[in-house]
């Protein structure tokens, strides 16, 4: 389980482990959700039966619903889509993008150069401190709503577009579940430098980098990080770059961006991936000048979350999503057309 307090794009699908309980060699075999109200005084009945409905409860790392029966030794543990540290969070007037909201979720539209969640050096004007004040301020909350905005999954401050909120804690463990289940339907826009001839896949385990704890790597012999794989499918060649279109079959930390990487095509103007050096194209001042031009359209990374899908937790209705790329994004790519063609 993660020990880190941020949240990083494309790791939709963690969970973070709340609590772990080892069952005594003399324990009678009790219901677990019975075993669990035992030792965890100040949690209700009803919220451990949909943490265990939702596969939030696991025993020896096998999810159980809660009318498993506790044996000796079993090693019981909760997991949830949410670090057990977290940070006071203050309800800031903030305008966000809303595309859709009901009572038990809502989908945001997120812009560029903003952080999802409150960490270390983003305490306030991030995306969570406008989600607490739009929360604050609805007309009826619905008979579930606890008060904070309930993250199912993150994008990085650089990357723009489509993020789901849960406004239940039924919500959120269901959602968290889609996304751990890999149900959810996601698509990416990337530009990335050099010419990708086709289409393919990127299979790798992801991980924190042994060097930089602050950025990810690749593992191809699997002896550290996560299984991860990335399909990429080219949209539009512009000779010293190429617009792809990533659809993720997991969801690990900067998983585009270090997959890409990996296959030497590091997504254009990313500042941790090197990106936002000049990888391709003449050696030339005029080559380079457009070049700076085309990264100062972008605080970062071109990266768009285009496309989401997913299962309304109560009607189970699939609704499906998509984001027009952001001005600038567009803009950058115009600028490689023109520059292409001539």
């Amino acid at each position: 389980m993660s020990e880190d307090l941020e949240f990083d794009s494309e790791q939709e699908e963690e969970l973070f482990e709340h609590h772990r309980f080892k069952a005594d060699p003399g324990q009678v075999m009790i219901r677990i959700d019975k075993f669990l109200i035992d030792r965890m005084a100040n949690t209700s009945r009803n919220k451990i039966q949909i943490a265990a409905k939702n596969g939030n409860i696991y025993v020896n790392e096998i999810k159980v619903k809660q009318n498993y029966r506790v044996k000796p030794g079993d090693e019981i543990s909760i997991v949830l889509p949410y670090p057990v540290r977290e940070l006071k969070l203050i309800p800031q007037n903030i305008p966000i993008s809303i595309v859709y909201e009901d009572e038990h979720c809502l989908v945001v539209d997120k812009p560029a150069n903003m952080v999802v969640h409150p960490g270390y050096g983003n305490y306030s004007g991030t995306l969570v401190n406008a989600l607490v004040y739009h929360f604050e301020n609805l007309p009826k909350p619905p008979k579930d709503y606890y008060g904070r905005p309930g993250l199912v999954h993150r994008i990085d401050k650089h990357t723009t577009g489509l993020l789901v909120i849960a406004k239940t804690e039924v919500a959120l463990t269901d959602l968290a579940s889609q996304f751990y289940d890999r149900t959810t339907k996601r698509v990416y826009h990337a530009l990335v430098w050099g010419d990708l001839k086709e289409d393919g896949t990127v299979i790798g385990n992801v991980g924190r980098s042994l060097k930089n704890r602050k950025v990810m790597a690749v593992f191809p012999n699997g002896d550290h990080g996560k299984h991860a794989v990335t399909h990429y499918h080219v949209l539009e060649r512009f000779g010293q770059v190429t617009l792809i279109e990533c659809k993720l079959e997991t969801g690990r930390t900067h998983q585009i961006r270090v997959h890409m990487q990996s296959i030497g095509h590091p997504l254009f103007n990313d500042l941790d991936y090197s990106g936002n050096k000049i990888l391709k194209g003449p050696n030339n001042s005029n080559y380079t000048k457009f070049i700076q031009n085309c990264f100062s359209l972008l605080p970062g990374q071109a990266l768009h979350a285009k496309s989401l899908g997913f299962t309304q937790p109560i009607s189970r209705k699939m609704l499906l999503f998509d984001s027009e790329l952001p001005e600038k994004f567009e803009e950058l790519i115009e600028q490689w057309r023109k520059y292409s063609s001539h």
